[in-house]
């Protein structure tokens, strides 16, 4: 069997104790992302999106075998190993994974899948999972993204700890390309970053600006950050349909270009309460299909 009904014919699956389910969502690459002039610097801040990933853990008391599926998400596999070694477990169980997000693109598929499962599985064993706990637990397997909150935030991903919760935002479609092949998350954060002193001074003024952008709630401002974080990060991971797309962007009246900083992904930003978004977001999809030849819209999440 190729699917997760190889699970289904593991002898004891079907004498789960207890199932939990959680979900967690994903990202549209980030608003803003690069190092600060501080110990511990490396920062984003995240753009949640309507998209998530879905997981289901059932706990089999009598057989210590762990089984997941799709069967690659083996670091899901040892969050679940980990947290049952943590409250005294050693027992089996079936963990299963949904995700709406693409793999490799700069969209937190990793992060979410790995939030969604920590939170399932303490549901299975009724085991409280804050925040916190979730994250001790992802700074032992990869960077990580900010998706454990409610909210905007600004976020040390290679260290997994909180700065600030910003806020909530308006909704606001992205309209974005894809610029293909994937990128793993761990890799790109060892790759040493050229930014100078005055980029990360730079940085600072961004993530100032940004701050206040997301308290107003002032979505032409969070545009125009989201452009400059993209364009700062070429020296780091070079996007050729960057400049094409600031220009389509321009062209349409959006908002400004979000990119994924460690992905493929770039998208152009609307604002959906705009008269004219309905015109916008087809003038914005025609000129990117013709520029990259796929497109995807994505909605962004207000926690209001």
């Amino acid at each position: 069997m190729t699917t997760f009904q190889t699970l289904a014919a593991h002898p004891d699956y079907r004498r789960a104790a207890a199932t939990g389910v959680s979900s967690a969502f994903g990202t549209f690459g980030e608003l803003l992302q690069g190092v600060l002039p501080e110990d511990d610097g490396d920062f984003l801040v995240t753009l949640p999106v309507a998209r998530w990933a879905v997981a289901r853990f059932e706990l089999h008391p009598d057989d210590g075998e762990l089984l997941v599926w799709p069967p690659h998400k083996k670091k899901a596999l040892r969050l679940t190993s980990m947290i049952l070694e943590d409250v005294g477990r050693p027992v089996g169980g079936a963990l299963k994974i949904d995700s709406m997000l693409p793999e490799g693109k700069g969209l937190a598929s990793s992060s979410a899948d790995l939030v969604a499962t920590a939170r399932a599985v303490a549901n299975a064993l009724d085991e409280p999972m804050p925040p916190r706990r979730i994250e001790s637990y992802l700074a032992r397997i990869e960077p990580t993204d900010g998706v454990l909150y409610q909210s905007v935030v600004a976020y040390h991903h290679r260290s997994v700890r909180l700065r600030a919760c910003l806020g909530s935002l308006p909704s606001m479609a992205v309209v974005s390309v894809d610029e293909g092949g994937e990128v793993d998350t761990v890799d790109f954060n060892n790759i040493p970053k050229p930014f100078t002193a005055g980029d990360k001074r730079e940085y600072s003024r961004l993530l100032d600006r940004i701050t206040h952008a997301v308290a107003r709630r002032d979505l032409a401002e969070v545009g125009r950050v989201a452009t400059a974080s993209a364009s700062m990060n070429q020296a780091l991971r070079h996007k050729w349909s960057l400049e094409a797309m600031t220009g389509i962007c321009a062209s349409v009246g959006g908002l400004g270009v979000v990119v994924g900083h460690s992905g493929t992904t770039l998208g152009i930003l609307l604002d959906t309460s705009a008269p004219d978004c309905p015109s916008q977001l087809a003038a914005a999809a025609q000129a990117c299909q013709e520029l990259a030849g796929n497109v995807t819209v994505y909605r962004t999440l207000s926690f209001d």
